[in-house]
């Protein structure tokens, strides 16, 4: 097997393991239509970017944590926020603060019993290896937490085909929204 088919391998193993009960409950959450604020680190933060300007193309009103144009978050917005490790202080201590004011979290990490997953109202389990290669992690190729972002970014995608059925976004008024600066 070549390395591609490998790193395809691993995603494929990753992704059949995650709990679609998860991502249909992420899936109602977002559809709540509050306001939805991202928070990740690093590469962790680049997926997070990343589902953020998807749900802007689906019609959402989203805002990236720490970016200059973010509003204040208030008790009846959501935060999505990702860390392999669930342990990232930034991101953690961002969760803590929201939880505080009354937001709904929705954490995506490797480890449900973090810090990060034991202030989310939901956890979606990611069970890929980070760059801890803690024991219960599967093995990869891969260096650092390259498996836990790709599955992310997938796991995303699949949360805003579903996102894009509920609200009835269609590819043309997806692309209505996408950036015409370019």
């Amino acid at each position: 097997m070549n390395q591609m088919e490998t790193i395809l391998s691993e995603v494929s193993t990753v992704l059949k393991r995650i709990d679609n009960q998860e991502i249909d409950a992420a899936v109602r959450k977002l559809q709540e239509g509050r306001r939805i604020f991202v928070i990740g680190e690093g590469r962790s933060g680049l997926m997070a970017k990343s589902f953020a300007m998807r749900l802007m193309h689906l019609g959402a009103e989203v805002y990236v944590i720490g970016e200059t144009i973010t509003p204040s978050i208030t008790e009846t917005d959501i935060l999505v926020a990702v860390s392999g490790s669930g342990t990232t202080k930034n991101v953690v201590w961002t969760t803590e603060k929201a939880q505080s004011m009354g937001c709904s979290i929705i954490a995506v990490t490797t480890d449900t019993d973090s810090p990060l997953g034991s202030h989310a109202s939901l956890v979606i389990h990611v069970p890929a290896a980070t760059k801890y290669r803690k024991e219960w992690e599967p093995a990869t190729i891969q260096p650092l937490g390259s498996l836990f972002d790709q599955c992310v970014h997938i796991l995303f995608d699949n949360i805003c085909l579903a996102y894009a059925a509920s609200k009835q976004v269609n590819h043309e008024q997806a692309f209505q929204k996408h950036s015409n600066m370019e």
